[in-house]
C-alpha cells in the first residue's frame, strides 16, 4: 500500500518521481496512492507513449480522470488537455493515445450513488467568480464532496480555514503556498479531515480541488483495474 492512511498529510511532487511501468507496454505511471499494485483505491499520474493502448476494462467504484497535456482516447471519443471527467461503476473503455498524453487518475473512489457520467472540456466552461478574486469552474458535487478547477490571480491570499472531510490539491500551472511549503506545477497535495491552512499564491496559479470526500481513518477497498 502506499499512502492509504487518510488522516495523514501527504504532499508529493511527481516531478520528482521516477515513472514506473504499468502491465501495458508504452503506459507508465506514477503512483501517488495506492491501495494494491492493480486493483482498489488509486490516485495516480499516468503517462500514455504515443500509439500506446490499455485492453478494454471496467472501474468498480469508478474512474476520475483530468488531461494535463496530449490527448486521451477512447470508443466514446478524443479528449484534450484540461477535458474532465467520470466514468461511473458499469462503465467500460479501451483507453488510448495516438500522440502521447498525461493525466491525473483517481480509481475505485467514487461514493455509493454516485453515477453520474461527466465529460467537461474545461477550455469551453464558464468560471465562476469565487471568494476574494478567485475564479473557480464547477466540475462536479455530490453529497459533501466537490471538485472543481480554481484560478488564482498573481498575488491572491486567502484566509485560514478548516477542511471538512479533507481535500486533495493537483497543481496544474503555477505555484501554491500555505505555511507549511511551496507546491510547484505537478504537485499533489492531500490534507486530512479538520486540517487547516492559510493559502496564497506569487504568481498566476490553477489547481483542481477536491473537498469533503475524505475519511477519518483509512477505509480499503475491494477490486478495481486500469490505469
Amino acid at each position: 500500500m502506499i499512502n492509504m492512511d487518510f488522516s495523514k498529510r501527504i504532499v508529493i511532487d511527481s516531478h520528482e518521481q521516477e515513472w514506473v511501468a504499468s502491465p501495458k507496454p508504452g503506459v507508465w505511471r506514477k503512483p501517488l496512492a495506492r491501495e494494491d499494485a492493480e486493483r482498489g483505491h488509486a490516485t495516480s499520474v499516468v503517462r500514455y507513449e504515443p500509439g500506446a493502448k490499455f485492453s478494454e476494462h471496467g472501474h468498480p467504484l469508478g474512474e476520475e480522470i483530468l488531461v494535463l497535456s496530449g490527448t486521451f482516447s477512447d470508443e466514446t471519443g478524443d479528449y484534450g488537455e484540461g477535458t474532465y471527467f467520470r466514468n461511473p461503476e458499469g462503465f467500460s473503455h479501451s483507453p488510448f493515445s495516438e500522440g502521447g498524453c498525461e493525466i491525473l487518475v483517481k480509481l475505485h473512489q467514487f461514493s455509493s450513488g454516485d453515477d453520474s457520467h461527466v465529460c467537461i472540456d474545461t477550455r469551453e466552461s464558464a468560471w465562476v467568480p469565487g471568494q476574494g478574486n478567485l475564479k473557480v469552474l464547477p466540475l462536479h458535487q455530490f453529497e459533501s464532496e466537490s471538485v472543481a478547477l480554481v484560478h488564482w490571480p498573481k498575488g491572491e491570499r486567502f484566509h485560514r480555514h478548516v477542511h471538512l472531510g479533507g481535500e486533495e490539491i493537483y497543481v496544474v500551472k503555477g505555484e501554491f503556498i500555505d505555511e507549511h511549503g511551496r507546491y510547484p506545477a505537478g504537485t499533489w497535495v492531500r490534507s486530512p479531515h479538520m486540517s487547516t491552512h492559510t493559502p496564497y499564491v506569487e504568481e498566476e496559479t490553477l489547481l483542481w480541488v477536491k473537498t469533503g470526500h475524505l475519511p477519518v481513518e483509512p477505509e480499503l477497498g475491494t477490486t478495481a483495474k486500469g490505469e
